[in-house]
């Protein structure tokens, strides 16, 4: 099972919508949306898993964005009651951050429970092992959670004791996208390894990283991130960074100077997902998509590139 976790920008929620939309995505690969905010695109997002019958995680408590304040201040509007009605259906899990508030969001999400819910625990930091088992003991339960994403770290491997999912951002994000170097670079090989490892899946932060940021910007480049299997089914990523990076003019120019090494590189490889084949015809038909696209198609190709390899 993997489990990419998104923070349920725009782009990422289209993202994994069309990806369920054209029967890409395998019931292997369970989402994990942290929303920024209450957004149309959101309910969208979730309405799509319901009615298709597929399994998404929401995080209730979410660290980042203004999710909850949005949820505070529209309450009772549409997109508030849609977002209610969803997230009580069988396909949406519960993820709860064990933060400071995971306690608390623990005793909302029991007590609103329905008896199909299902409850996910999010580990980022060492502390949450703590709240992990002042949680189970307060409310004695030992197999409380569905699933328990934890980080590479032998106090939690030790001490959860079933349903883990290894948890760990695998992309190597530098400052600014012309700091990407023209190398293969590990990704990640949880993907061989973490059934023999006693996990129950693998989770990462896909090709955007664990690092949130309110506001995008113009940048000077832009960059392409395409993940791909080695020939000992590793994940490696390349990065294709445009050249003329002076300023931030011409963002279109930049984008066919990166999509033009993407196809070079790609052009004998045989590479069939739907967010590859799209940047190439972007490139075919000398079109701008823009930067929120470019980084939808990327995603999209890592989150099919995975269904394919567990498929097999």
């Amino acid at each position: 099972m993997y489990f990419p976790y998104l923070r349920g920008r725009q782009y990422e929620l289209i993202a994994i919508r069309e990806l369920l939309e054209n029967n890409l995505i395998s019931e292997k690969i369970i989402p994990v949306i942290e929303p920024v905010k209450l957004s149309r695109s959101l309910i969208k997002t979730l309405t799509c898993y319901t009615e298709a019958n597929a399994r998404i995680i929401v995080v209730m408590n979410p660290e980042v964005g203004n999710f909850e304040s949005d949820l505070f201040t529209l309450h009772g509007t549409d997109l508030s009651v849609q977002f209610y009605n969803l997230i009580n259906t069988k396909c949406i899990m519960k993820g709860v951050i064990l933060n400071e508030s995971g306690y608390e969001t623990m005793n909302m999400v029991i007590g609103a429970q329905s008896e199909h819910d299902e409850i996910v625990s999010i580990s980022l930091t060492r502390d949450a092992l703590d709240i992990y088992e002042e949680i189970r003991n307060n409310l004695n339960m030992d197999n409380i959670f569905r699933y328990n994403l934890i980080p590479d770290d032998r106090r939690f491997i030790r001490e959860v004791h079933s349903n883990k999912i290894l948890f760990r951002d695998a992309f190597n994000k530098r400052r600014r996208n012309a700091d990407y170097v023209d190398v293969d670079e590990f990704f990640s090989d949880d993907n061989k390894w973490f059934s023999s490892e006693k996990f129950d899946g693998f989770s990462d932060f896909s090709i955007v990283g664990s690092e949130y940021s309110e506001s995008g910007f113009a940048p000077y480049a832009v960059a392409i991130h395409m993940v791909y299997l080695n020939e000992d089914d590793e994940l490696y990523v390349k990065h294709f960074v445009s050249d003329s990076n002076d300023s931030i003019r011409d963002p279109a120019g930049k984008f066919h100077e990166a999509v033009e090494k993407l196809y070079i590189w790609g052009h004998d490889k045989e590479i069939d997902t739907y967010g590859y084949l799209e940047l190439i015809n972007h490139y075919h038909n000398g079109t701008y998509p823009g930067l929120g696209v470019v980084k939808k198609l990327s995603i999209m190709h890592h989150l099919e590139l995975i269904s394919q390899y567990l498929g097999e």
